[in-house]
């Protein structure tokens, strides 16, 4: 249900400055740059199968992934977006080796963005939720081109982030860290207006997201907690529901409304591929801003993900992500498996 009070996302973001008496405006000017960008995404995957834009380029990405049509697009749409504004000194993104600076030309602002243009690009061709994450983070260095250390930031010190939902309706979730929200697209007025308020993750959740596929691969902490949630609860008295998209932020976005626990712990007994999958700076870093801000968790299994302090513009780690009580349970698994304690 839509809130009764008509709000769009420029009048939010608007008045939410109004709470920050010395803002010059270029936050709020960075977000409607941005929401352009999600806009004209959100048309094209609409009717990705009725032009040339579905399947996959000849490239493959900094991970060694095959760049979908649809990625570059959105790679592309996000660039050309924030650009020219002023507001950006540079940007990075899952698909680019290196930071993406701003074109001579413009000017330099005080802020960067870091994003995953197109969350999901296996499911791109099934017709499955796709999305795009970002962050929002202030310089450290004085002035001019934004250099890598301006990138590397730990996740706490983030000023914004976000996601966006390309599913049976385009939805936009974001948080200044004092509150989450979250605004779907009317495309008939071509506005995100107000539809989840001040959203809060309950406490505990009824159901996990893990891909099941690499159970073999975990350490033991990992697969005794998973056993674990298959047990009948003392409280539901029935065992947790596995719901497992394979699109991170569809996954993420499903627990951020009804509680629940998403698991991507590191690949552990395969030599071939012994590290976690997801990436700190552009996935895990704007999940957990977003979920803390919601009254939830997000942990590698060992440590805040938002205390973790990037090392490199592509690193990866574990995430455990959603409600509190899931989170905790599922460190104490891990912790009393390091420390040789039955579990």
């Amino acid at each position: 249900m839509f809130n009764t009070k008509l709000v769009t996302l420029n009048r939010h973001i608007l008045e939410e400055q109004t709470a920050f008496p010395d803002a010059k405006g270029d936050f709020t000017s960075l977000m409607m740059d941005l929401t352009l960008a999600f806009k004209i995404i959100s048309r094209e995957v609409n009717k990705a199968g009725l032009v040339e834009i579905l399947g996959a380029t000849d490239e493959e990405n900094i991970q060694g992934e095959t760049v979908m049509k649809l990625d570059a697009f959105a790679q592309d749409r996000i660039f050309k977006a924030m650009d020219h504004g002023g507001i950006l000194c540079c940007m990075a993104s899952e698909e680019v080796e290196h930071i993406i600076p701003i074109p001579p030309k413009f000017t330099k602002g005080n802020y960067i963005l870091v994003f995953d243009p197109l969350d999901g690009s296996s499911n791109i061709d099934k017709n499955v939720s796709i999305g795009t994450i970002f962050g929002v983070f202030r310089r450290v260095t004085p002035a001019g081109d934004g250099k890598l250390e301006d990138v590397l930031q730990q996740g706490c010190k983030q000023v914004a982030a976000g996601y966006v939902v390309y599913g049976s309706s385009t939805i936009l979730v974001y948080s200044t860290g004092s509150g989450v929200h979250g605004f779907t697209l009317d495309p008939s007025v071509g506005e995100f207006l107000l539809s989840h308020p001040d959203i809060r993750i309950p406490h505990k959740g009824k159901s996990y997201s893990v891909n099941e596929g690499n159970f073999n691969t975990w350490d033991e902490g990992t697969k005794a907690y998973v056993q674990h949630l298959k047990e009948v609860d003392k409280e539901t008295q029935r065992p947790y529901g596995l719901r497992y998209i394979g699109s991170l932020v569809a996954d993420f976005h499903r627990n951020l409304l009804t509680g629940g626990v998403f698991l991507y712990p590191s690949n552990c007994t395969d030599p071939k591929n012994p590290k976690p999958k997801l990436r700190l700076v552009y996935e895990a870093n704007p999940l957990a801003f977003l979920v803390e801000a919601a009254g939830g968790k997000a942990s590698t299994g060992t440590q805040r993900i938002l205390d973790v302090q990037p090392t490199a513009l592509h690193q990866r780690v574990p995430l455990v992500i959603g409600s509190t009580y899931d989170v905790d349970q599922y460190c104490q698994f891990l912790a009393r498996q390091q420390a040789g304690a039955p579990i």
